[in-house]
């Protein structure tokens, strides 16, 4: 389970991480200072929460908002980080919060969520506790340093991509593939290799792959797949409602092209991913 907790973690991060860059002040001025360093807004009115309801909310986010928000709240691949966020701030028990998860903001790529009470209650609740604990953070830089990728073996890693990793399958190194370690570097290369899913702009809901879920009392959903990965899959279906499953709860009908990559999360040891990631920055 170690390996399987390492390669995750490090998914999650990849998934999670926003590049920043210093910004430099006006001529002969100070550089300015960093998103990063900069704190965030503080809560107007604190609250406090049980930590079962945290913990409930925990699951609930990311299950739900944490493929766009993070798993932490602190922002995601296509979701702002909430900690920062000034409505979160102005929140006082979910009295904003609340009606923006049921309405959601569609224009923004955030769909309407349809959750019982107690479930916006936890979600809220997880909110806030991630929100209290950034404010106690000195800054907020979320990044891998390339050097800290540098760990595998090309040779090991190719014989992993050609047999036992079964990437071969789908993957010929010819054409564009033949030249993907000059096309992306160091992390953009990490990322599209553990989680190509949802890179770039969010793809448009006729190109999402269908899909069906029949759950363990035999009811049935119908939709586009939005999310998966080992734990978590969710679905979009026909008036835009996201519905999530827990995977090992629920039966899975449709064709997703990236199954494999999904799968091969579980399959990876932490030694496997970087020896693969070196292989795949040779092919230039």
């Amino acid at each position: 389970m170690k390996h399987r907790t390492l390669v995750l973690e490090l998914a999650v991060l990849i998934c999670a991480v926003s590049p920043l860059a210093a910004q430099q002040g006006g001529r002969g001025g100070p550089p300015a200072q960093s998103p990063a360093s900069r704190l965030p807004p503080k809560t107007v009115t604190p609250q406090t929460y049980p930590a079962a309801q945290i913990q409930a909310g925990e699951s609930r986010f990311i299950s739900q908002c944490g493929f766009c928000h993070g798993r932490d709240a602190q922002g995601g691949e296509s979701g702002p980080d909430l900690t920062r966020s000034l409505l979160v701030a102005g929140d006082v028990r979910g009295d904003k919060l609340t009606p923006l998860i049921l309405a959601g903001r569609p224009a923004a790529g955030m769909p309407a969520f349809s959750l019982p009470s107690a479930d916006l209650d936890a979600i809220v609740a997880f909110i806030h506790d991630a929100k209290t604990k950034a404010e106690s953070e000195k800054g907020n830089r979320r990044s891998v340093d390339v050097e800290d990728l540098q760990t595998g073996n090309a040779e090991a890693g190719k014989q992993y991509f050609n047999g036992a990793g079964g990437c071969a399958k789908c993957h010929s190194v010819s054409g564009s593939f033949a030249t993907v370690g000059a096309r992306f570097q160091g992390l953009a290369l990490m990322q599209r290799m553990l989680n190509p899913r949802n890179r770039g702009p969010r793809a448009a809901p006729d190109l999402l792959p269908p899909t069906r879920i029949t759950t363990a009392s035999g009811q049935t959903i119908s939709g586009r797949l939005a999310y998966r990965d080992e734990f978590t899959i969710t679905i979009v279906d026909a008036n835009e409602w996201s519905h999530s499953f827990p995977v090992a709860t629920v039966k899975i009908e449709g064709d997703d092209p990236l199954r494999e990559h999904t799968e091969q999360l579980a399959r990876y040891t932490e030694k496997d991913m970087h020896d693969v990631f070196a292989y795949l920055q040779s092919l230039k």
